[in-house]
């Protein structure tokens, strides 16, 4: 299984800076830190996802990548989620946030509520996408909807970060958009 430590009150200290790139790249990073915690309990099931989650714990990424993509390809949220990780920290394949974006979208779109959170926070910076914060609230709604308990009060803290930049009117939209979301259809 892979485990991560991370330092939740440093990466959020710098998330909620003043805007800059580092704290953009702070911000990203607590993402991918819970993304990827999210995803690692499920990592026991045997198969070809073992195989790509043990390369990347083993710090061989183009192997990961390449285990992922395939994979990815065939619809796997959870290898989706990692390949978005590995395009946005540039692991195994180059460094690419609107790729990152892509796959973070389908993990997404399935349901995958880690997914949902890096995704979130893309389009609150954005990193890949244009920068919405209705959007990035409504996905940020989502995913500490779905959250496990380890991760919903760091995840909640970001969601309302997002919603201090936002109108009552925006709030309400991404609620809405929040509301009639279903796995399987594009937000909008």
């Amino acid at each position: 299984m892979l485990y991560l430590t991370i330092r939740y009150s440093e990466a959020l200290a710098m998330a909620f800076k003043a805007p800059s790139t580092i704290a953009a790249r702070a911000a990203i990073l607590l993402g991918v830190a819970l993304a990827l915690a999210a995803v690692a309990p499920h990592a026991s099931r045997a198969g070809a996802f073992d195989v790509g989650a043990r390369a990347f714990e083993r710090q061989d990424y183009v192997r990961s990548a390449t285990v992922m993509t395939q994979l990815a390809v065939r619809g796997d949220a959870r290898a989706q989620s990692y390949l978005g990780y590995m395009y946005a920290s540039g692991l195994g394949v180059p460094q690419n946030y609107e790729q990152a974006a892509q796959w973070m979208r389908r993990a997404a779109e399935q349901g995958l509520p880690s997914a949902q959170y890096f995704l979130g926070l893309m389009y609150d910076k954005g990193l890949g996408v244009p920068q919405d914060f209705v959007i990035a609230q409504a996905w940020l709604n989502l995913a500490v909807a779905h959250a496990v308990r380890r991760d919903r009060d760091p995840w909640t803290r970001i969601r309302n970060a997002v919603a201090g930049k936002m109108t009552m009117a925006q709030l309400e939209e991404a609620q809405q958009l929040a509301l009639d979301f279903r796995p399987g259809r594009a937000m909008r």
